[in-house]
C-alpha cells in the first residue's frame, strides 16, 4: 500500500475489488425489460410526470414510443427538449421528480421507471450515431459561451440548431463541467460524460477552447466587445469553509476535489482513502464522496449533518443508498473542531445542535468521532471574477425569468445564477432557453434592453 499519511493510503483494495466496486450502478434496461417497463406508463392525459420535469420533456410520448418499439423516435422526442438527456437519465434525482409525480407512485405501486427508459432510448441513439437535428443556414451572428458545462453545451447546441456559432470558453482541461468532474463515478461509466460532449458538438458550429477562465485570461468587457452575445453559464468554483480550528491539517480534503479526481483516475488503485472517514454536509456532493470512500475501501465513513434527517437536500433514495453501502448517516451534529496529532488529522470534535424557536442552536454537548480524513461537502460558492458591473442576488448573477442580466447583451444560465435548483436537468433547461432568447434578440435585430433592476 501506498501510505500517504495517518491512516490515508492507496491501494487497499485487489484490482477486481476496485473493478466490482465501480461498476455502472443501474445498468441499462435491454429490449424486453424496456418493453416491459414501457408498458406500465398509463399514458396519462395530463402528464404530472411532465410537469415535474425541468426540460418538460413529453414522458407519455417517449415511454409510448419505446413500448412500439421506436427507440430512435424516443430518443429524438427527449432530445428535443433535453440535448443531454443520456446524462440526466443517469443522474438525475427522478425519485423526486418526474418519478415522484407518477400516478402509480402509491403505497401499493411503485412508479414507472422514468429514468432507466430515458437512458434505454437515449443510449440507443447515441450508439447508432444518429444525429436528429443539423444547423440552419449560418446567420454569421457568434455567440460567446463561458463554461462547457451542461447549461452551456445545451445553449451551444440549441444557438446552433438556429444557425449561429457558439464559442465555448472552459477554464478546465475537459469539457462537461459538473458531468464530468462532479458525478459519482458509478453514476456514469465508460466515459460517457465526453462521448455526451462529443455528441452534442457533432451538430457542427460549436467551437470549445479548454483551459480559458474568465477573469485570468479574458473579462466579460472582450467577450461583449468581440462577440454578438455572451452566455454565462460557467458554474460554482468555489468551495466553501468550515472556519473551524484544525481546518488546514494534513487529511482535509475538499469533497468535490476528491471526487473530480476519482473521476480523472484512470486507476482507481493510486486514490488514497482514509481508514475512517467523517463527511461534513447532507447534499448530494456529501453522499457521493461518502459511498465512493466506501468503495475505495474505508473501513468506517460517517456523514455528519447539522439538521435533520427531512431537511438533507440529498434525496430520501441516495440517502438510503449510501446506508446500503455502509455509510453512517448522523444527523443535529456541527463540526465545531477537528483534532489533529503531529500535523495530521487525528479526530473531529462535534457538537449537537437542535431547533429552538425556529433557529438551528448548538446545544452545547460536545462529543468526537475518531477519524483520519475529513471531507468537506458543505456547499460551493460563486466566483465574480472578471465580470465587472454585473448585479448579483445572494451571491449569484442576478437574471430575468429569460436570462437576461444586468448587463447588455449578456445572458446567464445554470447554477451561477439564483433560480431554480442547482441540478443539471434544471441547469440544461436554463441554458436552452437563454439560447432561445438570444435568438430571439436576434431575430428582433437589436438586443433586448437591460431587464434587471
Amino acid at each position: 500500500m501506498d501510505r500517504l499519511g495517518n491512516g490515508i493510503e492507496a491501494g487497499r483494495l485487489t484490482p477486481a475489488e476496485y473493478d466490482s466496486n465501480f461498476t455502472d450502478l443501474h445498468p441499462r434496461l435491454d429490449r424486453h425489460e424496456a418493453l416491459v417497463a414501457s408498458d406500465r406508463c398509463y399514458f396519462c392525459y395530463d402528464a404530472p410526470c411532465m410537469t415535474a420535469c425541468p426540460t418538460s420533456i413529453d414522458i407519455p410520448l417517449f415511454i409510448r414510443q419505446i413500448s412500439t418499439g421506436n427507440a430512435l423516435g424516443s430518443a429524438k422526442t427527449i432530445f428535443d427538449q433535453n440535448i443531454l438527456g443520456g446524462m440526466c437519465a443517469r443522474v438525475c434525482p427522478t425519485e423526486t421528480l418526474c418519478e415522484q409525480a407518477c400516478v402509480r407512485n402509491t403505497a401499493e405501486d411503485k412508479p414507472v421507471e422514468i429514468g432507466k427508459l430515458q437512458r434505454y432510448a437515449t443510449d440507443m441513439a447515441m450508439e447508432q450515431g444518429r444525429q436528429f437535428y443539423s444547423r440552419k443556414t449560418p446567420t454569421g451572428k457568434t455567440v460567446a459561451v463561458v463554461g462547457a458545462g451542461p447549461a452551456g453545451l445545451a445553449a451551444a447546441h440549441r444557438l446552433a440548431m438556429h444557425g449561429h456559432s457558439a464559442v465555448i470558453l472552459e477554464a478546465r482541461e475537459k469539457s462537461g463541467g459538473l458531468n464530468e468532474y462532479g458525478i459519482a463515478t458509478y453514476k456514469a461509466v465508460d466515459n460517457f460524460a465526453q462521448r455526451e460532449v462529443d455528441y452534442v458538438t457533432a451538430i457542427g458550429g460549436i467551437e470549445i477552447r479548454n483551459g480559458q477562465a474568465l477573469g485570468r485570461d479574458f473579462s466579460l468587457s472582450d467577450l461583449t466587445t468581440k462577440y454578438d452575445a455572451v452566455l454565462l453559464a460557467m458554474g460554482l468554483a468555489g468551495v466553501n469553509g468550515l472556519g473551524v480550528e484544525g481546518e488546514e491539517l494534513e487529511g482535509v480534503v475538499d469533497a468535490v476535489d476528491f471526487i473530480a479526481a476519482l473521476r480523472q483516475s484512470a486507476d482507481r488503485s493510486v486514490v488514497p482513502i482514509g481508514r475512517r472517514v467523517v463527511v461534513l454536509g447532507g447534499g448530494m456532493t456529501a453522499i457521493d464522496a461518502a459511498i465512493q470512500s466506501k468503495l475505495l475501501g474505508a473501513e468506517e465513513v460517517t456523514i455528519c449533518y447539522r439538521r435533520g434527517k427531512e431537511n438533507m437536500n440529498a434525496s430520501p433514495y441516495e440517502q438510503d443508498l449510501a446506508a446500503a453501502s455502509g455509510v453512517i448517516i448522523r444527523h443535529w451534529l456541527a463540526p465545531k473542531t477537528i483534532i489533529g496529532k503531529d500535523g495530521k488529522v487525528a479526530g473531529i470534535e462535534v457538537e449537537y445542535t437542535a431547533m429552538r424557536d425556529g433557529q438551528l442552536v448548538g446545544t452545547g454537548e460536545t462529543g468526537v468521532i475518531a477519524a483520519d480524513q475529513v471531507m468537506k461537502a458543505i456547499g460551493q460558492n460563486f466566483s465574480a471574477s472578471g465580470l465587472g458591473a454585473l448585479q448579483f442576488e445572494k451571491g449569484k448573477i442576478a437574471v430575468d425569468p429569460e436570462g437576461h442580466t444586468s448587463v447588455e447583451g449578456v445572458w446567464a444560465a445554470g447554477d451561477c445564477i439564483g433560480l431554480g435548483e442547482d441540478l443539471t436537468v434544471s441547469a440544461v433547461a436554463q441554458g436552452r432557453d437563454a439560447a432561445e432568447s438570444i435568438n430571439r434578440a436576434f431575430a428582433a435585430g437589436a438586443r433586448p434592453a437591460t431587464a434587471v433592476a
